[in-house]
């Protein structure tokens, strides 16, 4: 255990510190509630470790070795992260609309995919396993990126769900809606620096 403890720390400031999952989890704990966000939270922290399992395996390296690939993923990455973002701009607390939900589960695992941060959390854990067989590689990444995450996510999404009870009018819902949109939208800059 005590040789996985570097790659455990590695991967926790990579997943806790803010990118788009701590923005959306932070996001829809504040305005759904920890309850309705659950799906979400139970989502991401499979999905990541889906992509720690698969750059466990080399897929990650497939993706680094084929600038092509890595190219397309950006542009897909950096046009939903923009989508998103939009979304939250415009979402107005007060009066719902019918596509204003919290992910799915589903939504969640899918988002990782797209998701450049968790790519390069992943491809650089990498580096913490790099003398362990591809199958037991992935197996750890993939526990330790899982488990870590559930719990990141279960702490962002109370923060939201508490930091709710601050927004007691429409304009401060505004600004905090507007001020994690932003946030989410510099994330799909970054991908192009």
């Amino acid at each position: 255990m005590a040789e996985f403890l570097p790659l455990i720390g590695f991967v926790f400031f990579g997943l806790f510190s803010p990118g788009p999952n701590v923005i959306l989890i932070t996001t829809s704990g504040a305005r759904f509630g920890f309850q309705r966000t659950l799906p979400h939270i139970i989502g991401v922290a499979l999905g990541v470790g889906i992509i720690a399992a698969v750059t466990g395996i080399g897929i990650g390296a497939l993706i680094t070795t084929h600038p092509a690939l890595g190219g397309v993923l950006k542009i897909i990455a950096g046009l939903w992260i923009l989508w998103m973002a939009y979304n939250l701009w415009r979402a107005d607390p007060v009066k719902r609309r019918e596509w204003d939900r919290p992910f799915t589960f589903l939504q969640a695992i899918l988002f990782q995919w797209v998701n450049p941060k968790v790519w390069a959390v992943a491809l650089s854990a990498t580096a913490y396993v790099a003398t362990l067989a591809p199958m037991q590689q992935a197996l750890t990444l993939a526990t330790t990126f899982s488990s870590l995450n559930l719990g990141v996510c279960i702490f962002w999404a109370v923060a939201g769900s508490l930091l709710a009870y601050l927004l007691k009018n429409p304009a401060a819902w505004r600004i905090f809606m507007r001020v994690m949109a932003l946030a989410l939208a510099g994330f799909s800059v970054l991908l192009f620096l």
